[in-house]
């Protein structure tokens, strides 16, 4: 036995026995101290136990002597004793239980933990946890196998390996619970799409938010979208186009955008005896992104396709843009079948381009030319292939609308006819864009016996052949009506009748008027047309208003009006259809306006040039959606008269004088030349030869214009040189005016002075109606 067990035995035993003899609280707390002390001790609850029973065997257990049971105060102590050894028991006890519990329960979560990773780990799509700060500190294998980074190299930190350093921003992976689609770009160099699903979660043990998600690969489903979108793009842009050159001007750049392309090419060969005509769209600092440069092979240089950029003067750049093997690889694309194409070089890795042929007539080839080698995917097969069926249906169907269109125009000048127009006089026919029907719009100029002048401008309702057919009739009875000796009122009353008894004509519009260019009067009466415009010489157009009543055969009215306007000398008139004025969306008074502010400056420019201005200045930004009928008439000057001193000094302002007139008098630029050649010889032998003897002299220049003819008269009051029977090499002057007239008069009879009469017939303006 220890001395620690003999010590605690004694001190147990006289604690006890004091206990049995006078039983307390004090008494009880000595036995639960001696309890903690055998905890601290080590007594064993064996020996503690013995050893009380005994004590108590020792003692006899007798009753005291106030009756008190001493067995019964002996349990007692005994069990305070043992209260602080059952509580350490019991605490013991929880403790292995608790610890038992949390052992089971690290086993679950280790197994939990293996099953989240096998779970993990089977997932197709790839799985990502990202931190708070967007590292990413866990990823599966599947996430590895979509973009090259695995489990082995987590984390991955801002910015990710995978991330295009250029390009637009995306989200990062842990940066907001959403959804999108981000491209990437593989370990391997490959370019990927991903869907990629993100979760925001909070961990209860620190507070802090963490990312969980999921990404999947939709390259091929973004592809066939991107497919369908440049589709799209590409029909919607050569939907518009009704020519060959309008869709490819769109359509080749569209198509070389869309396919990452440096340059794009369209070779055409028109027929077999030239060389191929080539559409180039290129993308460089140099060229602008959406033009399109033509060049013919066989001729070196033509004009540009678009009119805003002209071609090269030689064939230096059609040299540098094809060489010999793309064109020889052009040739040989055309005659493929269509909807073939090939990568060039055939059979490498990587292709600089590919060749393909466009339409089925053999005649044209495209060839797109990438800025570097690439490796050509079949999504990338797929892509190019629908871009070119579409440009190749876009470019057949521009020729068809070519055909139609030249056979629609065809028939409208064969309908209008060429006419020989009167000096002075300009027509013009513009079909509106959009459509390919003929148009009812017509008009007629006619030269009357009495030397005055017929218009008409008409325009039946509708399109297409049957207005058409309206337009010739009512076109061939209003011209037999002008010869028959009509006035613009008469004429109109009587198509009225005409119109009555031709299916479609009701409502025709139509303005009738006799010009009198010798008394400088209109006449004119209109059936609910488009007023006539008339500018003075420096002044803005006016409508003449006068004169209007309704469209022909929709009522009886008694009697046509009929209004009759001087013309100032060198004023301008322009009879139009509505087609001119009337847009969409605009007012018609503010193309009214727009029209006389164009005619400000009309008189100094040739009734062709005044069209030209006036329909560029009115012209919608998408075309005319309508027919256009023109008719213009410059009235002739008031004669021009000079007189300068015989010096020649005076000979440039004579000349610029006589320009300015002569373009007042639409005379056309050839012969106005001729006739200011004239001029200035004859104006330099007065100079020059009539004051020999020095003394002052004046010379004369005047101008005048007829019906048909121009009269220029220079005189002098000097004194008549004969020539010499031996000139030399001067004296060609006389025959120089001989040759520049129609005639040639000089009245040099006795007496001071000489007089120089050169007169020229003016021709008649020969137009076709189809000239647009």
């Amino acid at each position: 036995m220890s001395a620690v067990l003999a010590a605690f035995r004694e001190a147990y035993a006289a604690a006890l026995r004091l206990h049995l003899r006078a039983p307390n609280q004090n008494s009880l707390a000595e036995g639960y101290e001696l309890g903690r002390r055998a905890l601290v001790e080590g007594v064993s609850i064996l020996d503690l136990t013995e050893h009380h029973f005994r004590i108590l065997e020792d003692e006899g257990l007798v009753p005291l002597p106030d009756g008190t049971d001493r067995s019964e105060a002996a349990l007692e102590f005994l069990l305070q004793t043992m209260a602080a050894l059952d509580v350490a028991t019991r605490g013991f006890l929880d403790g292995t239980r608790r610890y038992e519990q949390q052992r089971s329960r690290a086993d679950d979560l280790a197994g939990r933990d293996a099953f989240r990773t096998a779970l993990v780990e089977s997932l197709q799509d790839g799985f990502f946890v990202v931190d708070s700060q967007g590292t990413l500190i866990e990823v599966n294998s599947s996430f590895g196998a979509l973009t090259g980074y695995g489990p082995d190299g987590v984390p991955y930190a801002l910015p990710y390996p995978w991330a295009f350093p250029e390009g637009p921003r995306y989200p990062d992976l842990g940066t907001d619970a959403a959804r999108f689609v981000m491209p990437i770009q593989h370990r391997d160099g490959r370019r990927l799409w991903l869907a990629v699903s993100t979760s925001s979660l909070v961990k209860p043990e620190n507070g802090e938010r963490i990312f969980v998600g999921t990404i999947r690969d939709v390259t091929a489903e973004h592809d066939a979208q991107a497919r369908d979108q440049a589709v799209s793009r590409l029909a919607t842009a050569v939907g518009a186009a009704t020519s060959v050159v309008e869709v490819l001007t769109v359509g080749l750049e569209e198509l070389r955008r869309t396919v990452g392309a440096e340059t794009a090419v369209v070779s055409v060969w028109p027929n077999r005896h030239t060389g191929p005509e080539l559409y180039v769209s290129e993308g460089n600092t140099d060229t602008p992104p959406a033009e399109l440069r033509s060049h013919n092979t066989s001729r070196g240089s033509s004009p540009a396709r678009n009119g805003d950029h002209p071609a090269p003067a030689d064939g230096s750049e059609t040299r540098q843009v094809l060489d010999a093997r793309a064109r020889a690889l052009l040739d040989r694309a055309r005659l493929r079948p269509g909807r073939t194409m090939f990568a060039i070089p055939e059979g490498a890795s990587s292709s600089e381009g590919i060749v393909a042929p466009l339409g089925e007539a053999a005649d044209s080839a495209l060839w797109l030319r990438f800025a570097a080698p690439r490796v050509i995917t079949p999504g990338d097969w797929a892509l190019f292939s629908l871009l070119v069926g579409h440009l190749s249906l876009a470019v057949q169907r521009a020729r068809n609308f070519d055909q139609a269109r030249s056979t629609s125009l065809t028939l409208q000048r064969a309908m209008l006819g060429p006419i020989e127009l009167p000096p002075r006089f300009s027509v013009h026919y513009e079909p509106a864009l959009p459509p390919l029907e003929i148009g009812g719009d017509w008009y007629d100029v006619v030269r009357l016996e009495d030397g005055t002048i017929g218009l008409v401008v008409g325009d039946c309702v509708g399109r297409g052949l049957s207005a058409a057919v309206v337009m010739g009739q009512l076109r061939t009875a209003a011209r037999a009506l002008l010869l028959r000796g009509a006035g613009p009122a008469q004429l109109l009353a009587e198509l009225d009748t005409v119109a009555a008894r031709i299916p479609g004509a009701m409502c025709t519009t139509v303005c009738a008027a006799i010009l009198d260019p010798v008394r400088g009067l209109i006449r004119y009466s209109s059936a609910g047309h488009m007023p006539p415009v008339l500018a003075e010489p420096g002044t803005r157009g006016r409508l003449l208003e006068g004169g209007r009543a309704v469209p022909l055969a929709t009522f009886d009215p008694p009697r046509r009006p009929e209004a009759t306007t001087p013309m100032t000398p060198g004023s301008t008139l322009v009879l139009f259809t509505d087609g001119l004025v009337e847009q969409r969306g605009v007012d018609i008074d503010e193309r009214f306006v727009e029209l006389a502010d164009e005619l400000t400056g009309a008189a100094t420019q040739l009734p062709r040039e005044v069209a030209d201005a006036v329909l560029s200045r009115l012209r919608p930004g998408g075309g005319y959606d309508d027919d256009i009928a023109m008719v213009v008439y410059r009235q002739p000057p008031a004669p021009l008269r000079l007189d300068v001193p015989a010096d020649a000094s005076q000979l440039s302002v004579m000349r610029r004088a006589l320009k300015s007139w002569l373009a007042a008098a639409a005379i056309p630029h050839d012969l106005a030349g001729d006739l200011i050649s004239a001029a200035n010889e004859a104006c330099s032998n007065s100079i020059e030869h009539a004051y020999r003897d020095g003394s002052p002299g004046r010379v004369a220049l005047t101008a005048e214009s007829g019906l048909d003819t121009v009269t220029l008269v220079v005189t002098d009051t000097g004194t008549w040189r004969p020539l010499p029977a031996d000139p030399g090499d001067r004296g060609r002057g006389i025959a120089m005016m001989r040759a520049l007239t129609d005639q040639l008069d000089i009245d040099h009879t006795p007496g001071p002075g000489t007089l120089v009469r050169m007169t020229v017939r003016l021709p008649a303006v020969s137009f076709s109606a189809g000239r647009v």
